[in-house]
């Protein structure tokens, strides 16, 4: 191994060669993965069109051909938009250095825009001086126009940007004003359509090839990979709110968590993947903080997703009692264990469940006996309810005051009438499992007595992961592991928004017109809850 330099100079120099290295591999590297997302494109492109070839030769031979076709939509979705992430990972490695070209993705040439759709000339202001020697006297050459696809509520026009071509008269210099930013690198959709496709996918649950069949049915061809295209350069845009978002949500002080099941496309099946929801809400105890949901994906459940999702934080975790956490509340973890505090929704459900009067008188003669003791569990538990509801929106002090007098009493006699009556029952008695489920962890579920901070339940983390749930009936599956972290992506931004009672796709679209040129120091200001688009908030439903 050579010796290193003792002279400054040398050393500085010796450094600014690693650094150009280090430059050129990382650039090397990313050209790399974009050719090989590019070529997982294709080869989904390709693989779709051949089978529809097929169904056309020789007809539709099942529904399970049917099915496969969407299959294949799905995940031509995904690897479109992953390789146009990828394509813009590598021009931003590539810009870093000087000899090593961006990989550049081939692309169709763009069709032209229907000519029945109206134009609406937006003229640049011109030049009233020559900006080389300040002379006056400018003369019209010609004009550069970009067309833009924008979308006005059900009504489609197409926007022409025109950058008006001057010359001087005395010095011949030509001048014209900037190329404006577009929302996109090759941004033929405008910031109100993307919203929109956006808002659908991921808000509405409607996949992209149903948007392109809706879309060509009102005269606009937009194939599913064009959109899948403009989804990845999306994401890439709003990346760095997205960084905004996690960052606040992961400095709360209490967190609500929670999961749910998402079927992961994978080799000739499907897998059961999960998505993750952080939720930072301080407003029921009085808190300033605006509220704001963090998501992540992962293709399976085990605890290490918790805990790498968690790394660094050291607050108060609401969740459900899934073991999985457990490692997080350990006495030997860095920086501290998190504080755990167990939903009373799900203690209370399990007994609820066995004393759903109205479900048993839908099932007739099948439905199972109500449970009296069950149903006693039920209206012990609800006292604690009525009493945080009289609590809620109160400071942590005045929270944890109420909380000492009145609640402290009723967990003593819920807790020694519970013992009382589980010692007199078989460990296989439905309700049996319904007490052990709260008695075993009862230090998790009296927390709230001790902090103002916590909450009764983790509803707020259920509410959050709601829509998802719903939707799943809607696209069946995420097409990989790239297409269910981008849903993840997504829903992080648009459950921020709705909760700070911002219209998701108002919000989306006003970000995606103003971040291209809004400086890395202003960005907070496009936040939902610095966002000043007074217009579009919605009121919050009462409670």
């Amino acid at each position: 191994m050579a010796a290193a330099p003792d002279d400054i100079a040398a050393l500085k120099a010796a450094l600014a060669a690693a650094e150009r290295r280090a430059d050129r591999a990382e650039a090397e590297v990313a050209n790399r993965k974009a050719k090989a997302s590019h070529a997982d494109a294709l080869i989904a492109h390709l693989t779709l069109e051949i089978e529809k070839l097929r169904r056309e030769l020789y007809g539709t031979r099942s529904e399970k051909k049917a099915r496969l076709l969407d299959q294949l939509e799905m995940q031509l979705e995904d690897a479109q938009s992953a390789a146009t992430e990828d394509e813009l990972a590598a021009e931003q490695a590539a810009a870093k250095t000087t000899n090593v070209q961006a990989f550049t993705r081939k692309r169709p040439s763009k069709k032209p825009f229907p000519e029945h759709l109206p134009r609406e000339r937006v003229v640049i202001e011109a030049p009233t001086s020559c900006p080389c020697c300040g002379s006056a006297m400018l003369s019209k050459l010609g004009e550069d126009v970009t067309e833009t696809l924008e979308v006005i509520p059900r009504q489609w026009k197409v926007i022409q940007t025109v950058r008006e071509k001057f010359t001087c008269r005395e010095c011949e210099k030509i001048s014209q004003p900037p190329a404006p930013f577009h929302t996109t690198p090759r941004g033929f959709l405008g910031p109100n359509l993307l919203a929109m496709i956006l808002f659908e996918k991921f808000g509405q649950h409607q996949p992209l090839n149903r948007q392109s069949e809706r879309y060509a049915r009102e005269g606009i061809d937009l194939s599913l990979s064009t959109l899948a295209d403009q989804v990845g350069a999306c994401v890439d845009a709003l990346r760095p709110l997205h960084d905004l978002i996690e960052r606040h949500v992961l400095a709360a002080e209490r967190l609500h968590g929670d999961d749910t099941t998402v079927p992961i496309l994978a080799k000739g099946k499907t897998t059961t993947g999960r998505v993750w929801v952080y939720v930072r809400d301080d407003r029921p105890f009085g808190g300033q903080a605006p509220p704001a949901a963090l998501f992540y994906a992962s293709r399976d459940r085990t605890a290490d997703h918790p805990e790498r999702h968690l790394t660094g934080y050291g607050g108060i975790l609401q969740a459900d009692a899934y073991s999985g956490y457990g490692r997080l509340y350990a006495t030997d973890r860095s920086p501290g264990p998190l504080t755990q505090a167990l939903c009373w929704s799900h203690g209370r459900r399990k007994f609820f469940e066995l004393a759903d009067i109205a479900r048993s008188a839908r099932r007739g003669k099948n439905a199972a006996p109500i449970s009296p003791l069950a149903l006693e569990a039920v209206k012990r538990i609800d006292v604690l309810f009525d009493i945080e509801r009289e609590a809620n929106g109160r400071s942590a002090e005045e929270r944890l005051a109420v909380r000492q007098e009145r609640s402290i009493p009723v967990l003593a006699d819920l807790e020694d009438w519970m013992r009382t009556e589980r010692a007199r029952l078989s460990r296989h008695a439905p309700v049996a499992k319904a007490m052990d489920y709260m008695l075993t962890r009862w230090e998790g579920f009296v927390h709230f007595t001790a902090d103002g901070r916590i909450c009764l339940t983790n509803n707020a983390a259920e509410r959050a992961i709601r829509s998802l749930a719903l939707g799943r009936k809607s696209w069946l599956f995420a097409g990989s592991d790239r297409g269910a972290d981008r849903c993840a992506f997504m829903l992080t931004l648009i459950a921020t928004a709705k909760l700070n009672d911002i219209d998701p796709q108002a919000w989306l679209a006003d970000v995606l017109a103003r971040i291209a040129d809004t400086p890395q120091t202003r960005l907070g200001e496009l936040l939902p809850w610095d966002w000043s688009g007074e217009d579009h908030r919605v009121e919050r439903a009462a409670a």
